[in-house]
């Protein structure tokens, strides 16, 4: 049997939910892959879990909050969003939420814009970072069958960040990506230039682009095809979580 090989080209998609924790995920991680959605005529959509209120970059006497709501309203217009729903639960607590209550605004959210493909952090946060990996449980719970696209770095990219900065990146092996997005992160630079609370002081995410290169790398979660006979769902795969 051949080995696996990613695809190159195109993403699939008419109208595009990005689901994140906080405000800078759909620029800092995600912004690439949207701004080459958009750019091919998608509908792009964020809708985000928290305020960031609990970021320990950028403290400012008048609070993060407004000024990270405000940056993220920026940054979306930058990446062609068209809508965005920020939610307010809690920063750095969001396990905390049931997450039958965050499936529900992923359901509410889905219908509101007709999405037709979910964009989320990989299962794992890419780096582990609870609120990371919960967004995406709820984008799982709440997204019935729809496809999933789960955004990751690679393993080297990974590897070298940690090494050099002590993160946790758990990036993946190429062989387990099925897409390779090339992307041109102008608009995604501009972006983050409005996240200027979190990316000023921020050598990880300025290493972690140079790395990148001109490619993302994606995998599906949910797949835009019926799964084999037997398969679980992706709302069975997260049924035990819906009771939390």
């Amino acid at each position: 049997m051949p080995a696996h090989r990613p695809s190159q080209g195109t993403l699939p998609g008419s109208s595009v939910l990005a689901v994140c924790a906080h405000p800078d995920d759909e620029s800092f991680g995600l912004g690439a892959v949207l701004s080459h959605l958009g750019a091919r005529g998608a509908r792009i959509a964020v809708l985000c879990f928290t305020h960031g209120e609990a970021s320990t970059l950028g403290a400012s006497p008048t609070g993060l909050r407004e000024i990270r709501t405000a940056e993220l309203r920026a940054a979306a217009r930058e990446l062609g969003v068209s809508y965005v729903d920020l939610l307010d639960h809690p920063d750095g607590a969001l396990a905390s939420v049931p997450l039958d209550r965050l499936a529900r605004a992923v359901e509410e959210t889905v219908t509101t814009v007709a999405a037709d493909l979910l964009l989320v952090f990989d299962e794992g946060g890419v780096t582990g970072h609870p609120d990371h990996v919960r967004a995406t449980e709820a984008a799982l719970a709440g997204g019935g069958e729809l496809p999933v696209l789960g955004w990751n770095v690679p393993q080297r990219v990974g590897t070298a960040l940690n090494a050099e900065f002590g993160t946790a990146f758990a990036g993946r092996h190429d062989r387990d990506f099925d897409i390779i997005v090339p992307v041109d992160r102008e608009a995604q630079l501009r972006a983050i230039s409005h996240h200027a609370s979190q990316s000023t002081d921020n050598p990880v995410l300025w290493r972690r682009l140079d790395l990148l290169g001109d490619t993302e790398s994606l995998r599906w979660l949910n797949r835009p095809w019926a799964a084999s006979p037997g398969a679980p769902s992706a709302k069975d795969r997260c049924s035990a979580g819906l009771q939390a």
